[in-house]
């Protein structure tokens, strides 16, 4: 064999064994795979994208028209139940109230003159009638004449209406009375609609009316809250708010602080859902309000739906054909790689996914996807936590 040969010879037993050597590494070495864990006490959550609303909001003004002259609160204000907002000029409504006051001395004088007058009027009649009594009885004994006892008669009868209607003027006066009472009573109720009082312990989020400005029956002055009642008004995915309960508890992170998570509770599920986007409205009220909180503020929700004891947890990109709770997967059976159709439960918002069944009891399932994998091929669990 000449140099040459041998030369090439060699060079064919070199790439044979390098061909050799790949197909090994390649097929027949084992192949070291990550798999996943059992997880404890996993927490399944609903995702939604919401506004920082206030549940009570107020717009307040004056029940009557008239010119503002003093504004006592602005923008930001924690105000109490009870304390003066605003001031109407009320002098004319004072002179209004002061005329009722007249009236209603006027018509409780008139009452005592109409008393009097039954006094009078009842003294007048019992004395009429006296003389008359004794007319009647010197007419029986004819000691007077037929006219006089007439007379007489006729006089008693008239102080007998005198008395009624004496008495149906005090009737009249006390009614005068009631009427200027309550007369009274709406101007006075009137001149309290000049002053503008928070009607709850409020904050005020907005003052729409300034000095001196001329306003209507009902224009609102302020916007009012309650601060004690801010709520997050989340939209949840209608896919997934079906498995939202009233009173399940949520976390809220606020864009303002990424950093922190407020605790909350789902507080009200609405009825009607978004049309458009195919979204429910979920309100979630904090635990603890934060301080200086911003109506309109981005916020993000996370609803607890449930707590799994444990789960065996799969990321979504280690599911071959992934479907409608259903996926194909790989697992580590008796040091070899096989493929096992799985059925798979909730989803959770890492993008992994419950295996509720379909691999064997002492099957390892795969976690991350490699290269070289067949069914058959041997396999060595790498040491480590699943990624």
């Amino acid at each position: 064999m000449t140099r040459k040969q041998i030369v090439i010879l060699a060079i064919a037993l070199a790439i044979a064994a390098g061909a050799g050597l790949s197909a090994w590494a390649m097929f027949l070495r084992p192949i070291t795979v990550q798999v996943a864990r059992v997880d404890h006490d996993v927490p399944v959550q609903v995702f939604g994208l919401g506004t920082v609303e206030a549940r009570v909001t107020s717009k307040v003004g004056f029940k009557v028209s008239g010119v503002l002259i003093d504004v006592r609160a602005d923008v930001g204000d924690h105000i109490a139940k009870g304390v003066v907002l605003a001031q109407l000029d009320d002098r004319e409504q004072r002179a209004r109230v002061a005329r009722a006051e007249a009236a209603g001395e006027q018509t409780r004088a008139n009452l005592q003159k109409a008393l009097a007058s039954v006094a009078k009027a009842k003294a007048n009649y019992a004395n009429a009638k006296n003389i008359n009594t004794r007319r009647q009885t010197l007419l029986q004994s004819h000691n007077t004449s037929v006219e006089q006892a007439d007379i007489s008669k006729a006089a008693e009868e008239a102080t007998q209406a005198d008395v009624d209607l004496a008495e149906s003027e005090v009737t009249v006066a006390r009614a005068g009375i009631s009427d200027a009472k309550a007369q009274g009573q709406q101007e006075a109720a009137t001149l309290d609609f000049h002053t503008l009082t928070s009607p709850y312990d409020a904050m005020v989020i907005a003052r729409q009316k300034e000095l001196g400005a001329a306003l209507a029956a009902g224009e609102p002055v302020f916007t009012l809250i309650d601060p004690k009642q801010v709520w997050v008004l989340a939209y949840i995915d209608e896919s997934k708010a079906g498995e939202i309960q009233i009173g399940e508890p949520a976390e809220i992170v606020l864009r303002s602080r990424p950093s922190q998570r407020f605790k909350g509770r789902v507080a009200r599920i609405e009825p009607e859902s978004d049309r458009v986007n195919e979204e429910r409205r979920v309100e979630v009220t904090f635990d603890q309000l934060p301080d200086n909180f911003h109506l309109g503020e981005q916020a993000e929700v996370y609803i607890t739906t449930m707590q799994l004891t444990e789960a065996l947890l799969l990321p979504e990109a280690a599911i071959v054909g992934l479907g409608k709770s259903q996926g194909t997967v790989w697992t580590v059976e008796d040091g070899h790689l096989q493929q096992r159709k799985v059925t798979l439960g909730h989803r959770l918002l890492d993008g992994r996914h419950e295996i509720t069944g379909g691999a064997p009891d002492k099957a390892m399932v795969i976690s991350q996807l490699g290269s070289g994998f067949r069914v058959g091929r041997a396999a060595q669990v790498a040491v480590g936590p699943s990624p």
